[in-house]
């Protein structure tokens, strides 16, 4: 067993307590366009959710967003991209059942405009599902036509909210761009303790415009737990409820403001505890959230911005 998985299991054994001691606490952020509220960390698909055929991995996954959703989970967020993953969830959602608590992300993937309209006819299948909560623009492909698609097809009640999505740093002026031009719901990109360029003009302008933040690679891809798995979590943590480094990298992201939801991936049932204890008790202040960057090593140590 290493590191992280030994962690995760004291975590899953302590976890009731902590929970008893804070299950009034449970963090929802607000969507701006809307007041409605969602639960602050969601679940990603990317790899995690990529498992093809076998019925034996699906069905481990089936228990993985079992957990999620017996915990208050709420946002699911998949792609065209993420090889069998969509499939994979409707296989799971039709196995332990569809959750009053289930805010349904997926995103479209391509450069053509009609077979833009085609994946979200295919989601609708693979989900199981006829109207979606959101649909993104995966990494701005063909972002301008297929914003016209989302748009009627919110009309017609097919889905709830719209956005656009990067992982990459390249499209950060365009997203910019986009963002004071076009009315969208959501926003999703890549926000952690260790990439936090966002914080200068796009976090900013995303509570100035009213668009919900979702947070992708909260984990680094789970770079973050390589550097840090063998150094010691700060006693202090625990100011805000905070007892692993899971909880460490997920609150201090969701304790930004302007952020919405962070979507950790994993695979593995513990895992999603920890991640979703990050959804209950406090979280830390703009003093603490400064403390949390100059505790990590080899990084830049310029003011937290909000």
């Amino acid at each position: 067993m290493d590191r992280r998985n030994f962690v995760a299991l004291l975590s899953l054994l302590s976890f009731p307590s902590i929970l008893g001691k804070n299950k009034e606490k449970f963090i929802r952020k607000k969507i701006p366009s809307s007041g409605e509220l969602i639960p602050a960390i969601g679940m990603g698909t990317w790899i995690s959710f990529n498992v093809g055929n076998s019925v034996r991995l699906r069905d481990d996954r089936s228990l993985v967003l079992k957990k999620f959703f017996e915990m208050g989970g709420g946002m699911v967020d998949s792609s065209p991209m993420y090889g069998s993953a969509q499939e994979v969830m409707g296989y799971a959602l039709k196995k332990i059942g569809y959750s009053k608590s289930l805010f349904s992300a997926d995103k479209i993937w391509t450069r053509s405009t009609n077979e833009g309209k085609e994946q979200f006819k295919e989601m609708q299948k693979l989900w199981g599902m006829n109207q979606f909560d959101l649909i993104q623009i995966h990494n701005l492909l063909n972002w301008k036509e297929h914003l016209k698609t989302l748009r009627s097809l919110k009309e017609q009640g097919k889905i709830r909210y719209i956005g656009i999505t990067t992982s990459h740093g390249r499209y950060h002026a365009e997203f910019e761009k986009i963002m004071k031009s076009e009315k969208i719901d959501f926003i999703q990109l890549t926000y952690n303790i260790t990439h936090r360029e966002v914080e200068d003009r796009l976090l900013p302008l995303a509570k100035d415009r009213g668009i919900a933040v979702i947070a992708n690679r909260p984990m680094d891809g789970g770079n973050l737990f390589s550097q840090f798995e063998n150094k010691k979590l700060p006693e202090w943590a625990s100011e805000f409820d905070c007892y692993n480094w899971a909880l460490f990298f997920l609150k201090f992201i969701i304790s930004h403001p302007s952020l919405t939801c962070a979507i950790p991936a994993t695979s593995k049932v513990e895992h999603m505890t920890e991640n979703m204890g990050a959804c209950y008790g406090t979280l830390p202040d703009l003093k603490t959230r400064q403390k949390m960057i100059q505790y990590i090593p080899h990084y830049d140590r310029l003011p937290v911005k909000l």
